[in-house]
């Protein structure tokens, strides 16, 4: 671990490789688990604002989860996070025609319908900050339905830090990730 501004951060982040692998995957990160995406304050609002906006992008059954539960929920441990349809897919989780697990909200995105990638926990994914009062912590979750984009990023020798890049700078800014780059390169 090292520390960087009011973040700690996983050297595991720097170290291992990464790159998503959609074709053998599936996009599971979206169907498997116990819980919805992690959501920050703000991001609950803007799910409110841009549902109508989402809506046409969502299957049925996203759309009945979304109106029964909200656009977004509060966990029993009192953290903000997207609905779950059936307690399992993500509310917001749409289909392929392969069946790979793609977001709606992206998907609104990528067609100029809304101004908002998706959640950023989502956007970070396999990194996970936790945010504690005085600091916020970065590491690597390491899941098996992950272990073929683990393959590629070794293959194609790509760090995870390099592969979440774009939102590493969304979530602590341009110059967090230069600092970052630092460190990186002068543990190589």
């Amino acid at each position: 671990m090292f520390q960087l501004g009011k973040t700690i951060v996983s050297e595991d982040i720097i170290e291992k490789e990464f790159v998503c692998n959609l074709s053998a995957c599936k996009g599971a990160c979206c169907i498997e688990g116990d819980a919805g995406a992690p959501l920050e304050e703000n991001e609950a609002k803007i799910l409110d604002d841009i549902y109508s906006k989402v809506k046409p992008f969502l299957r049925p059954e996203g759309i009945k989860a979304i109106e029964q539960q909200g656009t977004w929920i509060k966990s029993d441990f009192g953290e903000l996070e997207t609905p779950l349809i059936n307690d399992a897919e993500c509310a917001y989780v749409i289909f392929d025609k392969k069946g790979t697990a793609l977001c709606a909200i992206e998907e609104a995105y990528n067609k100029g319908i809304v101004d908002w990638k998706k959640p950023v926990s989502c956007h970070l994914y396999p990194v996970r900050v936790k945010d504690f009062s005085e600091f916020a912590s970065v590491n690597y979750h390491k899941w098996e339905i992950c272990d073929d984009a683990c393959t590629l990023g070794k293959e194609l020798q790509v760090p995870i830090y390099k592969f979440v890049k774009e939102a590493l700078i969304r979530k602590f800014g341009q110059h967090w990730y230069a600092e970052l780059e630092k460190v990186a390169e002068k543990n190589n």
